[in-house]
């Protein structure tokens, strides 16, 4: 199996943090999971009953889709991927803040759930917990900054 791209070269004699690598792996591999997961409802409730909550079905595709270019972002592990990855954990972290309120306070919005709704309620609070973890993890394993 390669190696796991590492970040920006070490600057002072420590080795590069890699975002893909230890726990990185495992935040993949959910991210991956979810990627698929809201891929499929969201084809499913698009191509079978897209009339009945257009704005739901919608919101969990436009969700699918930040995962699956969070996943990449995540894998890549270089410059440009932790960028990627950082923009699409923060889109996350808002969508599901915004969507989970919003689906609480005006249920009407929301006829039927998407990815989001109940701040994730529907996948066991996972797509709350996700961003958060990833926004951690790239602050953690972020490249040492030269002296």
């Amino acid at each position: 199996m390669a190696e796991p791209v590492t970040t920006e070269p070490a600057t002072s004699g420590t080795p590069p943090r890699r975002v893909n690598s230890g726990p990185g792996r495992a935040l993949v591999a959910v991210y991956i999971l979810f990627a698929i997961a809201a891929s499929c409802r969201a084809g499913v409730q698009i191509i079978t009953k897209f009339d009945e909550a257009p704005v739901a079905y919608l919101l969990s595709a436009l969700a699918a889709a930040i995962y699956i270019v969070a996943t990449v972002g995540l894998a890549r592990g270089d410059r440009v991927g932790r960028r990627t990855a950082l923009v699409c954990c923060t889109v996350e972290l808002a969508g599901v803040l915004s969507v989970g309120a919003l689906s609480l306070l005006d249920p009407a919005l929301f006829p039927d759930d998407t990815v989001w709704s109940d701040f994730g309620g529907g996948y066991g609070y996972i797509p709350l917990v996700l961003p958060v973890l990833g926004l951690l993890w790239l602050r953690r394993s972020r490249p040492a900054r030269p002296a």
